[in-house]
C-alpha cells in the first residue's frame, strides 16, 4: 500500500498562488494514478483534477484553465499548482493514489487551503 503526505497548503489571498506536493513512498509509484481532491464544510468531497503515469491529465470544470496537476515519477511527488484563487477553493485538499491494475485507493491526511482576503 502506497503512503501518502501532503505539504504545500496555506492562507493565501485572492488571487494568489499555492503549489500542493504529494509525496508517495511505500510502492511503485508508477503504477498509480493520482489525483486531488477536495473537501469544503458542510460539502462532499470532489475530485479537482487526476494524473496518470503517462501524463494524462482530467480536471473539474471549476479549476480548469486556473490549476495545473503534474507528476514526477522520479521523485514520486504529485502537484498541484493553483494559480487565480478564489475564496471558493478554500477546503482541505486531499491526495489520493489508485493502482491502476486493482483499483485499491489511499488516501494522505489532508492539506488546508484557505483563500481570504
Amino acid at each position: 500500500q502506497v503512503q501518502l503526505v501532503e505539504s504545500g497548503g496555506g492562507l493565501v489571498q485572492p488571487g494568489g498562488s499555492l503549489r500542493l506536493s504529494c509525496a508517495a513512498s511505500g510502492s511503485i509509484f508508477s503504477m498509480y494514478v493520482m489525483g486531488w481532491h477536495r473537501q469544503a464544510p458542510g460539502k462532499q468531497r470532489e475530485l479537482v483534477a487526476s494524473i496518470t503515469s503517462g501524463g494524462s491529465t482530467n480536471y473539474a470544470d471549476s479549476v480548469k484553465d486556473r490549476f495545473t496537476i503534474s507528476r514526477d515519477n522520479v521523485k514520486n511527488t504529485v502537484y498541484l499548482q493553483m494559480n487565480s484563487l478564489k475564496p471558493e477553493d478554500t477546503a482541505v485538499y486531499y491526495c489520493n493514489a489508485v493502482h491502476r491494475q486493482f483499483g485499491t485507493t489511499s488516501w494522505g491526511q489532508g492539506t488546508q487551503v484557505t483563500v481570504s482576503s
